[in-house]
């Protein structure tokens, strides 16, 4: 005849044996996704269009950085957070809309790069976003990290990156491990502040903020549209 009390041992036993097992596959899951955020290797697919000009670089005092044809009759700013989600959502559907006004001459953009997201990781890409646009290459910058959101974009693949964007590689690297362009970081959050953002993405075009739900392909056609 069987023992109820045994049993029951066995049974409880079994159920944390599953626990443990469930435990430890998590853990060991979320090691490994985190080593390939931190170690996967950068690739950069030239998509063919031409880079814009960089109009106006970092460096400024609570000035973004301008892309795009000298003389467009409107200008679209931009703020957004290298970490956040929303902004790369946003970049993913309206990037190309984005491209198409700025390669025609319609629009520049003047990006303005926050921390809202994360205190460490955000100005850190902040501040290799400038160092890339100080070479010419702020649109590949944007979107090569964008386009792999998922990478932790630790200092070493940042490297990569730069590399792989034909940037001036002594120049940026300098600039990437000197951490050179926080001071502008600040001012451009200054800026943001005094204007009123408080989060990202943020647009505003010709000076007119863009209501959240007409941050869409065709809510910022419609906004470029009605300022020209």
């Amino acid at each position: 005849m069987s023992n109820p009390l045994l049993q029951e041992r066995r049974r409880r036993l079994s159920v944390g044996v599953v626990a443990v097992g469930v435990v430890l596959l998590a853990i060991v899951t979320m090691v490994g996704v985190k080593y390939w955020q931190e170690h996967s290797k950068i690739s950069v697919t030239a998509s063919g269009r031409p880079e814009p000009v960089v109009i106006t670089g970092p460096g400024t005092a609570g000035k973004g950085i301008t892309i795009g044809k000298a003389g467009a009759k409107t200008n679209i700013d931009l703020y957004l957070d290298f970490r956040c989600p929303h902004c790369e959502e946003f970049e993913t559907a309206t990037g190309p809309t984005l491209d198409k006004l700025v390669e025609d001459g319609t629009a520049t953009i003047t990006y303005w790069p926050l921390a809202f997201v994360s205190p460490d990781d955000s100005p850190r890409l902040a501040n290799a976003f400038a160092a890339s646009a100080a070479s010419g290459k702020a649109l590949s910058f944007v979107d090569a990290v964008y386009g792999d959101f998922s990478k932790a974009w630790t200092t070493d693949q940042l490297m990569q990156l730069g590399k792989q964007l034909g940037v001036d590689e002594t120049k940026y690297a300098a600039a990437v491990n000197g951490n050179t362009y926080a001071g502008w970081i600040d001012s451009v959050s200054n800026a943001s502040t005094d204007r009123g953002v408080t989060g990202t993405p943020t647009a505003y075009v010709n000076g007119n903020q863009v209501d959240a739900q007409k941050m869409t392909p065709d809510g910022i056609k419609a906004a470029v549209e009605s300022s020209s």
